[in-house]
C-alpha cells in the first residue's frame, strides 16, 4: 500500500512540474508576496493613524504599536500548535488567512470618517466605535498573520520530494525574496495611498485606501493559494514537537519537585529527572535546544530597538523636511530604506566582508557577529538622538498656558515704535510680532481679539497651517481646493486651514464675486498668517497687496539624516538576525528547529513589550534622552550578551544524535542476543558459552 502511494505521488509531481519545481510553489510565493505587501502595508502607516485620525499622543500611539507586534510574533506559536496537531498546514492556512483578511476589511472601515461624521466637518463624532472597530480589526490581523507565519514556509518545503534538495533551496531563496519585494513595494505605495485626500463630505487623510488596498491584497493571496489546491502534497498532522517538548521539560520539572529531598541521588542534569517516562535522545535534544534557548535571554533588548524604525523613527521624521528634489518623501516612505539595504549589504557581507575577515584569520565565530549587531544596533539610536537633537533646536517655542501673551499686528504702511512695559521696539509695515509675559501695552491704541487663538503645535503630518487677517474694507473669503476659511469680515482673522507642501494656489473673493489668485510655495509643518492690506485692490496686482507673515518656520532638518540610523540598524539586522537563525540552527537537533523558531519569534515579541513599557513608565521629557536610555541599554545586555556567548560551547548535535542512536544499536542487540539465549535449549546454551 505505502509503494502504491509513492509511486502515486512522484507521478503528481512529474506531471505537475515546471522547470523542475513543482507548480504548486508558485501559488505559494505568490501567495506570500501578496500576505507580506498587506502586512506590512497596513503596519506602515498604522502608527501615524494612530496619531492623526485616533487623535493619540505620541507615547500611547508607540504603546499600542508595540503591543500589535508583539501579539503578531507571539500568535505564531499557537498557529504551528493548531497546524501540526489538528488542521495540518493547508486548512491552517486558509482558515487563519479568512481571518486575517477579515480584519484587514475591519481596519479598511475604520477609518472612513464619513460613518460618524454627522455634522460634516471631517472630524468622526463618535470616536470610540472607530477606536473599538480597529481594535478588533488588529486582533484578527495578529492571529491570522500570527498563525500562518510558521506555516507557509513549511509548507512550502512539503511540495518538493527527498531527491530536490536543490530545488527546495533554491525555493527557500525565492520565498525569502517575494518577502522583501512585498515589504519594500508596500512601504513605497502605502504612504502614497495615505497621503491622498478622500471622503464624502469633508476630504481628508485616505487612510480608508491606505488599509484597503493591504485588504484586497490579502484577499487576493488566499484566492490565489486556494486555486492552487489540487495541486499541493497535503501531509496530515503529526503531533507537534513543541508541545512534546514542553511536556517532557514539565515532567523534569515536576519530577525533580517531588524527588527534592536530600534522600535521593542528585543527578548531573535538571533534565534528567524526565528519563522515567522519556527516552534519552529526547532529553539530549532537549537539552541541546536550552542550551540555546538560555542565549536568547539577552536578544529582545535588540528587537526593542529595531521595531522602533515603524514608530519612533517614523514619528521623528514628521518633523523633518522630506523634499529630495524630485521626490517628495512622505514620513512613513522612510521605512522603506531598510528592506532597500538589506539587499544590497546581504550578499556584500556574505560575498565581501565575511570571506576578507576569514583570510584576515580573525575567529569572528556566529555569537561574536551578533554581538557586534547588537552594538550596531545601539550606535544607530545614538545617531537618532544626535538628530533628535537638532531638530529640535528648529521647533518653535511656545509659551505655556499660564503665560499672557500680546500679538502686534502692524496694519498701517510705515514703521511703528511700541514701548511695551520696559522695552521698546519698532514694528515694520503689516508684519506681526509676539512678545510674551506683557499684560498691558503703553501708548498705543489698539484693537483687541481675544478670541483669536494662534496654533500651539506644529501642524500635523507635515501639513502647512495657513489663515488670513482681512484688513480690507469688505468681508473676504479664502479658499484652497475644498479648504474654505468661510466669510471674514474686515479687521478680523480667518481660522486655519491645512495646506500641504508644495505650491498652494489660494482664491480670495469677495461678496460681489471679484477674485484674486495668489500663489505660495511651502516646505513642511510651517504656519503662515496672510495680511490683505488695507490697499487691496483686485485686479492683476492683486497679490501685491497681500503680505505672508511666518509665525512657524517649516521643517529644516533633512529626513537624509535619518539614513545614517536607518544603515546602522539594517547593518545590525544583518549581522544579528540572520546569524543568529543560521547559528540556531547549526546548534539544534534537526526535528526541533520548529522550537528554536518560536523561540526566536518570542524574542521579537518580548522586544516589543519592553518598549510599550519603557514608553509608558518612562519620565523623559526629551525625546533624545529615551533614545540614549534605549542605546545605554542595549550596550549593557550587548556586554552580558559577550560574557555568555565566551562560556559557550559549540556542539555537532548530528554526532550527539548518532552516539545516542548507536548506544540505542547495541542495546537492540544485546536485547536480542539475551532473548536467543533465553528461547535456546541448556545444552546449547553451555556449548555457547
Amino acid at each position: 500500500g505505502m509503494l502504491i502511494i509513492r509511486k502515486h505521488r512522484n507521478k503528481k509531481n512529474t506531471e505537475n512540474c515546471l522547470f523542475g519545481y513543482p507548480v504548486s510553489i508558485f501559488f505559494i510565493v505568490v501567495n506570500e508576496f501578496c500576505e507580506r505587501f498587506s502586512y506590512y502595508g497596513m503596519r506602515a502607516v498604522l502608527v501615524l493613524y494612530f496619531k492623526y485620525f485616533l487623535g493619540w499622543d505620541d507615547d500611547f500611539a508607540t504603546t499600542i504599536y508595540h503591543t500589535f507586534v508583539a501579539l503578531c510574533y507571539l500568535t505564531p506559536i499557537l498557529g504551528a500548535i493548531v497546524a501540526d496537531s489538528w488542521l495540518g498546514k493547508f486548512k491552517t492556512i486558509v482558515y487563519l488567512s479568512i481571518v486575517y483578511a477579515l480584519g484587514q476589511v475591519i481596519m479598511a472601515v475604520s477609518a472612513i470618517h464619513d460613518i460618524t461624521d454627522t455634522n460634516r466637518d471631517g472630524t468622526p463624532d463618535n470616536m470610540t466605535f472607530h477606536v473599538a472597530l480597529s481594535m478588533v480589526g488588529l486582533v484578527l490581523i495578529a492571529l491570522g498573520t500570527g498563525g500562518i507565519k510558521p506555516c507557509v514556509a513549511a509548507f512550502g518545503g512539503d511540495q518538493f520530494e527527498d531527491h530536490q534538495e536543490k530545488q527546495r533551496s533554491t525555493f527557500f531563496s525565492i520565498f525569502y525574496l517575494s518577502i522583501n519585494a512585498g515589504s519594500l513595494l508596500s512601504t513605497v505605495i502605502t504612504p502614497i495611498l495615505r497621503a491622498q485626500e478622500c471622503g464624502i463630505h469633508v476630504p481628508q487623510k485616505c487612510y480608508p485606501l491606505a488599509f484597503g488596498v493591504p485588504a484586497a491584497l490579502m484577499v487576493v493571496a488566499l484566492i490565489v493559494f486556494i486555486v492552487g489546491s489540487g495541486m499541493y502534497n497535503k501531509t496530515a498532522p503529526q503531533g507537534n514537537i513543541l508541545v512534546k517538548v514542553c511536556k517532557c521539560i514539565g515532567f523534569a520539572i515536576k519530577n525533580r519537585f517531588q524527588h527534592r529531598s536530600p534522600q535521593y541521588p542528585k543527578r548531573s542534569h535538571w533534565m534528567d529527572w524526565a528519563e522515567e517516562k522519556y527516552d534519552k535522545l529526547l532529553i539530549a535534544q532537549v537539552k541541546m535546544v536550552l542550551k540555546v534557548l538560555f542565549l536568547y535571554i539577552p536578544l529582545p533588548m535588540f528587537w526593542a530597538l529595531f521595531d522602533q524604525q515603524g514608530s519612533r523613527w517614523t514619528l521623528q521624521a514628521t518633523t523633518m523636511d522630506g523634499d529630495f528634489g524630485i521626490l517628495i518623501i512622505q514620513p512613513d516612505q522612510m521605512q522603506t530604506v531598510n528592506p532597500i539595504l538589506i539587499l544590497i549589504l546581504v550578499p556584500i557581507m556574505d560575498s565581501v566582508i565575511y570571506p576578507l575577515i576569514s583570510k584576515c584569520k580573525l575567529n569572528f565565530s556566529p555569537l561574536k557577529r551578533m554581538t557586534v549587531g547588537m552594538f550596531l544596533a545601539a550606535l544607530a539610536f545614538v545617531a537618532a538622538g544626535l538628530v533628535q537633537i537638532q531638530i529640535d533646536q528648529t521647533l518653535p517655542q511656545f509659551p505655556s498656558d499660564t503665560v499672557s501673551q500680546a500679538k502686534f499686528i502692524n496694519m498701517l504702511d510705515r514703521k511703528l515704535p511700541i514701548r511695551a512695559g520696559a522695552n521698546n521696539f519698532t514694528l515694520d509695515p503689516f508684519t506681526v510680532l509676539c512678545q510674551n509675559c506683557y499684560q498691558h501695552v503703553e501708548n498705543l491704541n489698539y484693537i483687541s481679539f481675544p478670541q483669536f487663538i494662534d496654533t500651539k503645535t506644529k501642524p500635523e503630518q507635515g501639513a502647512n497651517s495657513i489663515r488670513f487677517f482681512n484688513g480690507f474694507s469688505s468681508t473676504m473669503n479664502l479658499s484652497l481646493g475644498t479648504e474654505d476659511t468661510g466669510p471674514v469680515a474686515t479687521n478680523t482673522m480667518s481660522d486655519y486651514i491645512l495646506v500641504p507642501q508644495g505650491q498652494a494656489a489660494y482664491r480670495i473673493k469677495d461678496n460681489a464675486g471679484k477674485e484674486c489668485l495668489y500663489t505660495q510655495s511651502l516646505g513642511f509643518g510651517s504656519s503662515y498668517t496672510l495680511i490683505i492690506k488695507p490697499t487691496f485692490q483686485f485686479g492683476q496686482n492683486c497679490t501685491e497687496s497681500i503680505q505672508p507673515v511666518m509665525d512657524i518656520s517649516p521643517n529644516s532638518f533633512h529626513m537624509a539624516w535619518q539614513i545614517p540610523q536607518y544603515f546602522l540598524i539594517t547593518a545590525g539586522e544583518v549581522v544579528f538576525s540572520v546569524t543568529g537563525l543560521e547559528f540556531s540552527y547549526s546548534q539544534a537537533p534537526s526535528n526541533m528547529k520548529s522550537v528554536l523558531q518560536a523561540g526566536w519569534l518570542l524574542t521579537v515579541a518580548v522586544g516589543n513589550i519592553i518598549v510599550l513599557i519603557v514608553a509608558e513608565a518612562a519620565t523623559l521629557s526629551e525625546q533624545w534622552a529615551e533614545y540614549i536610555l534605549f542605546a545605554s541599554l542595549l550596550i549593557l545586555v550587548c556586554i552580558i550578551f559577550a560574557f555568555m556567548a565566551y562560556f559557550y560551547t559549540y556542539i555537532d548535535p548530528t554526532k550527539i544524535e548518532a552516539q545516542f542512536a548507536h548506544n540505542d544499536d547495541d542495546e537492540k542487540k544485546r536485547k536480542s542476543v539475551e532473548m536467543i539465549l533465553i528461547r535456546m535449549p541448556a545444552s546449547c546454551k553451555e556449548t555457547s558459552v
